[in-house]
């Protein structure tokens, strides 16, 4: 096939030998079959900001760190600049999440470098050497969707012990090979401690798995694993060992108001105080 324009600086430089196939073209980015000396693998290739479709950006990116001071305030400020640096840094999440899952012992595509704004990562393939299919094209029996699902929260609860929410998990962001479910598509990755909208996210992707497995299983709706995972987190007790049983009892004691209220008032009135004997105003005994 013709070679994509952004492939060539690849090709030029040895990286990759030949562009394959196109594989697919999705809301934010298109995936080639390229050859590496005697490895396929696959290339992905961002669209340019303009042209991705992908919804409410700006709350995934709520609690990325940007180590540098010069391009975080670039990026705050919403310049010319910054608008490149807050591009490159979408285009880095999914390099940084995929490297990072991977070692966490997470199956995704294993990565091997981004070069030019291009992933190169592994291809998913079965045993016959043919594409791995997406999770929606993909029937099973209630057996199966059981124990696909039960890995499933496994992946997602590893996923969150290093800090780290899919964000966009669904049926179609996940491709069966013959060892089971591969997680894929992670630019919109969340940093779960650092956005305010973590939770929601992973109760949606865990959601999302539910719903999809339940077809073929319906006894998977009685589980919570969302809840329970999230209620560890907050607490620090959320590891690699923990071992989950997929049931959560919802707190339904009332708030003490009152009490809440009080400390409220107190921590202001420290407060007053602490202004009143800076300016002065208050004699110290």
């Amino acid at each position: 096939m013709k070679i994509p324009k952004t492939l060539q600086p690849l090709i030029d430089d040895g990286i990759i030998d030949s562009v394959v196939s196109q594989l697919m073209s999705g809301k934010e980015a298109t995936v080639y079959v390229v050859r590496c000396g005697d490895q396929i693998r696959c290339a992905k290739v961002y669209k340019e900001v303009h042209k991705r479709s992908f919804k409410n950006a700006a709350q995934y990116q709520e609690g990325r760190k940007v180590r540098n001071s010069r391009r975080a305030r670039a990026m705050a400020k919403g310049s010319k600049f910054g608008r490149d640096e807050q591009e490159q840094a979408w285009k880095n999440a999914e390099v940084d999440a995929l490297y990072k899952l991977h070692g966490a012992n997470v199956r995704v595509p294993a990565p091997y470098g981004c070069f030019n704004g291009v992933l190169l990562m592994e291809l998913i393939v079965d045993d016959e050497g043919d594409i791995a299919p997406r999770l929606n094209d993909v029937s099973m029996s209630a057996e199966q969707a059981h124990q696909d699902y039960l890995e499933m929260m496994h992946y997602v609860r590893l996923m969150l012990c290093v800090g780290i929410i899919h964000g966009d998990l669904s049926e179609f962001n996940v491709l069966v090979d013959d060892y089971g479910p591969v997680i894929i598509d992670l630019p919109q990755a969340v940093d779960a401690s650092a956005n305010n909208n973590a939770k929601a996210m992973l109760m949606r992707d865990v959601r999302n798995m539910t719903n999809y497995y339940s077809q073929f299983e319906p006894a998977l709706t009685q589980y919570r694993f969302g809840q329970e995972m999230w209620a560890l987190f907050e607490k620090g007790l959320l590891n690699a060992e923990t071992e989950l049983t997929g049931y959560f009892a919802e707190d339904t004691r009332a708030a003490n108001v009152g009490s809440v209220l009080e400390e409220i008032i107190a921590a202001e009135l420290f407060e007053q105080e602490k202004r009143a004997r800076i300016r002065g105003d208050v004699e110290e005994y």
